[in-house]
């Protein structure tokens, strides 16, 4: 007697090398945008082994915490998990691509102005610092403002330390920063409206005046 064929035989062999195949495509492409993107500056923030416990024991795998900047002022984070440390820190480094946010800075090397950021129990404070200042920032916020290309900012966080919640507190923060530019276009006004006459172009009026 002839034996039918099983639905999940030939057929699923089929699907999975269909399948396998779209994964080995999307492997390629994931390859090409990291040679393309070879100017971007990524660090690992944190990575953490993880346990799922299922019927047979516990399974291991890793989660990534990745934070990418072109270190001109765009930055992104993203956190990836898989069973193996290269793939996990893999996936949270193109995340983090695909997330970048532009954030405007002040001669090209600290904030315009102090925020706060907050994300579930976290909190950090960001302030502009003057030039020669350096990053004063603990880790996790440190790697956000190197790969960003910030050069003068001190942060401080009160509250938790998770260095997830940190990040994303940070990004928080980074995320409604402006410029005065911005400012002065959004209400149709000019940046001196706001900020008055730069001191050194008030001098020279000012002489002239006889004051």
């Amino acid at each position: 007697m002839a034996r039918e064929p099983r639905s999940g035989g030939e057929g699923g062999g089929e699907g999975g090398d269909r399948r396998r195949g779209r994964g080995r495509d999307r492997g390629g492409d994931n390859r090409q945008e990291r040679q393309d993107g070879d100017e971007l500056k990524d660090k690992l923030v944190t990575i953490n082994r993880v346990a799922k416990v299922v019927k047979g024991g516990r399974r291991f795998s890793f989660a990534a915490l990745v934070v990418v900047g072109d270190q001109k002022g765009r930055v992104g984070w993203g956190a990836g998990k898989a069973r193996e440390v290269p793939e996990a820190i893999r996936k949270a480094t193109e995340r983090a691509k695909r997330g970048m946010i532009r954030v405007p800075m002040k001669e090209g090397r600290t904030l315009h102005h102090d925020i706060i950021g907050e994300f579930g129990a976290g909190r950090v404070i960001l302030r502009a610092a003057p030039a020669g200042t350096g990053i004063i920032a603990g880790g996790p916020m440190r790697a956000v403002f190197e790969t960003l290309g910030m050069g003068d900012v001190v942060a401080k966080c009160t509250g938790t330390t998770n260095p997830h919640n940190m990040v994303k507190a940070t990004f928080a923060a980074l995320g409604r920063t402006t410029s005065p530019r911005a400012v002065a276009a959004r209400r149709g006004k000019k940046v001196t409206d706001l900020l008055g006459p730069r001191k050194d172009a008030a001098e020279p009026a000012a002489e002239a005046a006889g004051v």
